[in-house]
């Protein structure tokens, strides 16, 4: 009886094994042909909004300060989808950048229009700083604190599944 058991476990345990693997490739692969398709249709959008912004910029004859740093976070963005797309790891560094780089825009246009308080310019000159004093942070800790392997947090392929 215990045999029994022991061989019904047996054969369970390869039968799920034998399930488990195809449909595992299977997941990965829809899960890497939604992360191209998605990195292909963002890095599309930057570009054609890049291209608008700038023909828009050239109708008017020229381009304002908060207009360049438009064209900053749409270089931001392609170079964030390009490290995603060759890594597959998302830069967090490069979200807090195009944070400042867009407060710092609002902060441009607060300060050209006359009406508004000098509170607004102290809210987002603050939320600029901590946005600054968190890249430090984070550069501080991936110099102090590296990681044993660009890819440790990535699911090992080699490794046998139970």
């Amino acid at each position: 009886m215990v045999e029994a058991m022991r061989r019904i476990g047996i054969a369970a345990s390869n039968l799920h094994r034998d399930i488990k693997d195809p449909v595992d490739k299977i997941g990965r692969f829809l899960t890497d042909a939604f992360h191209l398709l998605a990195l292909f249709a963002i890095g599309a959008t930057t570009v054609w909004s890049a291209a608008r912004a700038l023909v828009g910029m050239a109708a008017q004859g020229g381009a304002s300060l908060g207009d360049i740093l438009l064209l900053f976070i749409y270089l931001e963005v392609g170079a964030m989808v390009g490290i995603y797309f060759t890594t597959a790891r998302l830069p967090v560094r490069y979200l807090l950048y195009i944070a400042i780089t867009a407060l710092s825009r609002m902060l441009i246009e607060i300060v050209g229009a006359e009406h508004q308080t000098g509170a607004d310019i102290l809210i987002i000159a603050s939320a600029i700083l901590l946005l600054s004093f968190a890249v430090l942070v984070l550069r501080f800790g991936s110099y102090r604190f590296p990681s044993d392997s660009p890819a440790a947090d990535l699911p090992n392929k080699n490794k046998e599944t139970s």
